[in-house]
């Protein structure tokens, strides 16, 4: 079972404020109830990304200050692309700087116009990189009646087979194998 706290002391620290609960309920009104529209300042945890917002370790930091700064070449790379290959078994690697970049590199090289990428509801970096490729995000989140459900994010099974049965086999498989309709 993983632990509920991460089993390490944070190297770096940083004051934050937290707002009192009416202060932040009219930050979160001035906003208009979108997080894009708040400030980082006025944010006390952040839940809207996983991109790395969060402290580093002392061995990265350690990782950061012994990094090789060449343009090609660099003993970091190299370091890079031995580990993925141990791990992963992959001949070739492409280094990315987050998440999002990989997935447009990847969607970029797996979908083509008028491809369907099914999904509970896309985020919206994955909606805009899917639509640059001229396929099409679909989502197909639950309705929960009861504002009570404990996740309301599910996607929605008999959407998703309604979708599957209302598209033709052709649309659904390529030639060489790969599925017409990529998870996410």
């Amino acid at each position: 079972m993983k632990p509920l706290v991460e089993p390490y002391k944070i190297k770096t620290v940083e004051p934050i404020k937290l707002l009192s609960y009416p202060e932040r309920e009219q930050k979160l009104k001035q906003a208009n109830f979108n997080l894009f529209n708040l400030k980082s300042e006025d944010v006390f945890i952040d839940l809207l990304t996983d991109s790395g917002t969060s402290a580093m370790s002392d061995n990265q930091w350690a990782g950061l200050m012994l990094g090789d700064e060449a343009y090609s070449g660099s003993k970091s790379y190299y370091n890079l692309e031995k580990t993925v290959q141990e791990i992963f078994g992959f001949k070739q690697i492409i280094p990315v700087h987050q998440g999002r970049a990989a997935e447009h590199i990847f969607f970029a090289t797996v979908l083509k116009k008028g491809d369907y990428v099914p999904s509970n509801t896309h985020f919206d970096t994955t909606r805009a990189n899917i639509t640059y490729t001229g396929a099409v995000p679909v989502d197909l989140v639950i309705q929960p009646k009861d504002c009570e459900h404990p996740f309301k994010g599910n996607i929605d099974l008999e959407k998703l087979e309604d979708f599957f049965n209302r598209k033709k086999r052709e649309k659904i498989e390529r030639e060489i194998g790969y599925p017409k309709f990529v998870g996410v």
